[in-house]
């Protein structure tokens, strides 16, 4: 695992060009992409100009036939995302898979063809190193520039179906989370498959929650007030952190953000019959995800996977945020209405006209934005109860 590193050099991004797109991408494209990768880093070097706003935004083509309902800033994302070339990811190996052009890099190169500005940036970054069953593992952890001798802390784990992406692929959601918040953001970077099987992924999860109670005070964190927030993958990790939490008997987490998780190992859902072609995740990349980090389809049925059919009772206060554009749409829900049944607060709302993915596009995309305020609400009220 590389560390508070960016795994996109010119050679890799060169490379993939060939692998990825058999060439059809030109030189001026690759270079762009190269320019969104820099810009998607921990520090503030963005310009503030602005000549548009996200709402101008307008597709080039028709909806597509999977989402009429779709928003246009959010065609405008996937049309970029569509127009690199890339074959499905199912048809490549994760490494390839991990150098290919992902929806965080079409947000940015819409953000910088239509000079749309950078949200700002008032945290310092630093990495930290700890030691996991089996190896280390990287955390990036955002602190806020406010001068505050202790901050809540958010425990973040990126999304990527286990497989692919990593801590810069979602620096804009946990640098978004730090900054409306003022919380310090611990993003952890677990061991990913198929190189680490389930649950690897998991129990680095929760060792990295357990360093934050343990070292709060070593990153200017309050350990009283420590929530976990995840996305997609990342969303399933941290409700099993706080389940692991609870049946460990370490303190549990004030809150949990949950972004359109995986939340069940069932592909003949309403979402999953209705999205089997959707983008950027569809049903072919999910079986992909779970052959990849599941030992055996066995593995589909723990609970620390299928958490629409795990044990809730006890568990922190939850929100749920889902997109409606989602193969995971229906078990989002499901996981709202078990909460429910389980005595756990729960808040959930899907946003309509959106994709997977969508959550860390708050400059492009009005709804990642209303999201976030969503998200950053509730975590701030959990935080100062």
């Amino acid at each position: 695992m590389k560390k508070n590193t960016r795994p996109s050099s010119l050679a890799g991004k060169k490379a993939i060009t060939n692998v990825v797109t058999g060439g059809t991408l030109t030189a001026l494209l690759v270079m762009l992409l190269l320019s969104c990768s820099n810009k998607n880093t921990a520090s503030d070097d963005s310009d503030t100009t602005s000549t548009r706003d996200a709402s101008d935004l307008k597709p080039a083509g028709p909806e597509p036939a999977w989402a009429p309902s779709m928003t246009d800033p959010m065609q405008v994302v996937i049309e970029k995302l569509t127009s690199y070339g890339t074959p499905p990811l199912p048809t490549l190996s994760a490494a390839q898979a991990r150098q290919a052009p992902s929806p965080a890099d079409a947000a940015m190169a819409v953000m910088q063809e239509n000079n749309l500005p950078m949200p700002p940036a008032s945290v310092d970054t630093s990495g930290k190193d700890i030691s996991v069953q089996g190896g280390t593992i990287h955390l990036r952890v955002y602190t806020p520039k406010t001068g505050k001798a202790a901050y809540p802390v958010i425990v973040y784990y990126h999304g990527g179906g286990w497989v692919i992406a990593n801590l810069d692929t979602y620096n804009a959601s946990a640098q978004g989370l730090a900054n409306q918040v003022e919380a310090v953001v611990v993003s952890v970077a677990y061991r990913q498959a198929p190189e680490h099987k389930f649950p690897v992924a998991h129990n680095d999860s929760y060792a990295a929650y357990e360093w934050v109670v343990k070292n709060a005070a070593s990153i200017k964190g309050d350990p009283k007030r420590i929530a976990v927030v995840g996305e997609s993958a990342g969303g399933n990790l941290a409700a099993a952190v706080s389940m692991m939490a609870r049946d460990r008997k370490q303190s549990l987490p004030v809150h949990e953000v949950l972004v359109y998780p995986i939340a069940g190992y069932d592909f003949n859902t309403e979402s999953y019959q209705k999205y089997t072609e959707a983008k950027p995740l569809n049903t072919g990349l999910m079986k992909w995800f779970f052959e990849k980090y599941l030992k055996s389809p066995a593995d589909g049925a723990s609970p620390m996977i299928s958490l629409v059919k795990a044990d809730l009772k006890g568990l922190p206060p939850t929100t749920i945020i889902a997109a409606e554009l989602d193969p995971l749409a229906s078990e989002g829900e499901t996981l709202s209405n078990q909460f429910k049944q389980a005595g756990v607060p729960v808040t959930y709302k899907q946003y309509k006209g959106v994709t997977h993915e969508f959550f860390g596009m708050a400059a492009v995309v009005p709804e990642a934005k209303d999201a976030q305020g969503l998200a950053s609400d509730e975590l701030k009220k959990a935080f100062n109860k």
